[in-house]
């Protein structure tokens, strides 16, 4: 009796919490709190968060790829990419703050906009941004989580998986097409667009030249949908000026929540010097004094720029040559390296050395050249536009550069490569993502010094960045399967865009 008495009350009192517990949720919400972050607020953060903090800028960005493509030198060891080294903390540096910071906001945007049945303006910037941070890390790493990624709150999703390079290339394509559609006129952005500020035509441009800046990227790989890609988003319409360049304006502060990472990173590091191979390619070029100064005495005479060589330590440099880093030249203090400094995404110059190539391919039709030197102007003239402290280059100057350096129809696409290469100097990931595609400019590993030892590429010029170590025992069976798809998890491995 006792037993089933029990019983009887057990369930009356489940009965009764069960009907006690109905419209609970709703009772416990708070008015006086959003149920929802607003999503303009989420696509400021993302872009904030896109163009990155001191973490990763300076060693994804600068300490690897920047010393990869020899547009800067370091002599201190930590600099791995200078050496060819393999530091894992470094170099896995963008995958370790673009997956919970970058890549789970862009996921929660869409979703939220999803469930809420937007499907305007909002919803095409957050696919274009998507599409950006994405093709960043698998440019950067080859086969990373994508279709998965993002969705452990969203799906429950802990173990997402590696998507094939080719895939993600595909859907990206798709994405930039589909979202461009959904931009109209009138931007409900607000005062949270921090690229455009609410001109949908801005980005209707940059989402149609990124598609391009992708279609390229398979020129290689897979030619016919590269140029089938290429032909849509000149279509479409592309930047047609400096004032189109996607770029975040930084600020000083608040607590360098809005500062520039790769400004925060010379406040920090006085190692870094300009390469040997960049300067001298710089040489009689107008940028040369802007982005360079020296840095024993701030001058920034051309005569007195010397870029420093790649892959010698201090002491090394000191046996060989008999100086110091002191003499040789960094970027320009106060003009160019300030933590209120603009984070570029994308530029007109880099459009128009694209559509030079496409044409020089047969993708496109015009005239190579005129692309090629309205590139070249582009380049020159956006420094003083991005870096108020910057002296400006006059028509005058880049007509008489073009003159000396006249483009030759026999080395057409060497010629994009390099200035393309000059362009992105700062634009780091996409240095090194634009060279490994192209080969130009022709780099000599450790720029023609003798071999470092302790580099564990063998002495040749990496082609890629690892995927941290701890995936394969948290992630195991995604990480095996994109190794036996792609390659060992080194240096040397190549993505499939660049087999």
């Amino acid at each position: 009796m006792k037993k089933l008495l029990s019983i009887v009350l057990i369930s009356s009192l489940v009965l009764v919490s069960c009907d006690f517990d109905k419209d609970f949720e709703e009772m416990n919400v708070d008015p006086t709190k959003a149920a929802q972050l607003d999503v303009n607020n989420k696509i400021a953060s993302v872009l904030l968060k896109t163009s990155g903090g001191r973490y990763e800028n300076w060693r994804a960005s600068f300490i690897y790829s920047s010393q990869i493509v020899q547009h800067m030198s370091s002599t201190a060891t930590y600099w791995s990419g200078n050496f060819y080294t393999r530091n894992e903390g470094y170099a896995t540096s963008l995958f370790d703050r673009a997956y919970p910071e970058q890549v789970k906001e862009i996921e929660d945007i869409i979703y939220q906009l999803t469930n809420d049945g937007v499907t305007g303006d909002q919803m095409g910037v957050a696919r274009i941004m998507r599409a950006f941070i994405y093709h960043r890390l698998t440019d950067i790493y080859g086969d990373v989580p994508y279709s998965e990624a993002g969705k452990g709150y969203i799906d429950g999703v802990l173990k997402p998986k590696y998507d094939a390079q080719q895939d993600i290339y595909m859907d990206m394509l798709k994405e930039l097409e589909e979202g461009v559609s959904q931009l109209g006129s009138t931007s409900s952005l607000g005062n949270s667009d921090i690229l455009f500020q609410g001109d949908l035509g801005k980005w209707k441009k940059f989402g149609n030249s990124l598609m391009l800046r992708l279609a390229l990227r398979l020129s290689k790989a897979d030619p016919a949908t590269s140029q089938a890609w290429a032909t849509k988003a000149i279509a479409g319409g592309v930047m047609t000026s400096n004032a189109d360049i996607a770029y975040i304006q930084h600020l000083l502060g608040p607590d360098g929540v809005n500062k520039n990472g790769h400004g925060e990173v010379f406040m920090a590091d006085g190692n870094p010097r300009l390469s040997k191979t960049f300067v001298d390619f710089l040489k009689d070029d107008p940028r040369l004094p802007i982005l360079g100064a020296r840095r024993s005495d701030g001058s920034t005479n051309p005569a007195d720029l010397i870029g420093m060589p790649n892959g010698l330590t201090s002491g090394a440099l000191e046996a060989k040559y008999g100086t110091t880093s002191a003499i040789y030249a960094e970027p320009n203090r106060g003009v160019i390296t300030g933590e209120d400094a603009p984070m570029v995404f994308q530029t007109y110059a880099e459009v128009e050395f694209m559509m030079a190539e496409a044409i020089t391919r047969g993708w496109a039709s015009g005239d190579a050249k005129a692309h090629y030197e309205a590139g070249v102007k582009a380049a020159m003239q956006m420094l003083s536009m991005l870096y108020p402290n910057a002296a400006a280059v006059s028509d005058a100057e880049v007509a008489t550069y073009l003159a000396a350096k006249p483009f030759d129809t026999s080395k057409s696409l060497e010629m994009i490569g390099e200035q393309y290469w000059a362009a992105t100097f700062f634009n780091e990931y996409e240095a090194f993502a634009n060279w490994r595609r192209t080969g130009f400019p022709v780099l000599q590993p450790f720029s023609g010094e003798a071999i470092y030892d302790g580099n564990v590429t063998n002495g040749t010029i990496p082609r890629r960045l690892i995927y941290p170590g701890g995936e394969a025992s948290t992630n195991a069976d995604s990480f095996a399967a994109a190794i036996a798809r792609q390659g060992a998890n080194e240096f040397t491995t190549r993505v499939w865009w660049d087999k």
